[in-house]
């Protein structure tokens, strides 16, 4: 199975590069938001336990969402699934190191992490314009969205240093055209591509 996170700041190209990546080798695109929202919206178990927490102000534990994660992956494997794109997940070390063992109990592995990289100011950009369109309030402030970045630079990014422990990180320069930086991302799969 051919299992990649794919990695970057917000506003890198993450969800349009993900579908893409989804199209071509025939991947499972998984976004832990959309995942949550679905299972509130169906009620399954963790869904309802999902909903307590979001219902108090309170993020969601990485056990909840890891099962989730597990439930989802069960079922898309038995769909044909050829593997995962993992988007926005994971968000710490430890919820990198709870998948990993999640997908060792499924004998499988994180394969490579394509990490998009963009200067701060181009992010910021980015999602200013992207604001005026989503009509998404957090892509709408400049002092909101730098705020976003810092977060992430302090919570998300020693992630990728994880990864790099395990020699599995790519970095893919995010600036450019769509189908130039997709051809980047999928030149550095080439290597762990199934035969």
């Amino acid at each position: 199975m051919l299992n990649i996170v794919l990695f970057g700041p917000p506003g890198s190209g993450k969800g349009t590069q993900a579908t893409k990546l989804c199209e071509q080798f025939n991947l499972t695109h998984i976004s832990t938001g959309d995942l949550l929202r679905e299972e509130i919206k169906n009620e399954t178990p963790l869904g309802l336990e999902a909903q307590k927490f979001m219902d108090n102000g309170i993020l969601v534990p990485d056990e909840v969402v890891i099962g989730m994660l597990g439930s989802k992956i069960d079922a898309s494997i038995e769909g044909g699934s050829q593997g995962f794109i993992f988007d926005g997940f994971p968000r710490t070390v430890d919820q990198a190191e709870a998948l990993d063992k999640l997908l060792e109990l499924k004998e499988a592995n994180v394969g490579k992490v394509l990490f998009l990289t963009v200067d701060e100011d181009e992010l910021v950009n980015r999602l200013l314009e992207r604001g005026k369109t989503s009509g998404r309030a957090d892509d709408q402030n400049e002092e909101k969205i730098r705020t976003r970045l810092q977060e992430y630079n302090n919570k998300t990014l020693p992630v990728a240093e994880y990864y790099e422990g395990q020699n599995k990180v790519n970095k893919i320069d995010g600036v450019g055209g769509i189908e130039d930086i997709f051809c980047a991302l999928s030149d550095a799969l080439t290597d762990i591509i199934p035969a």
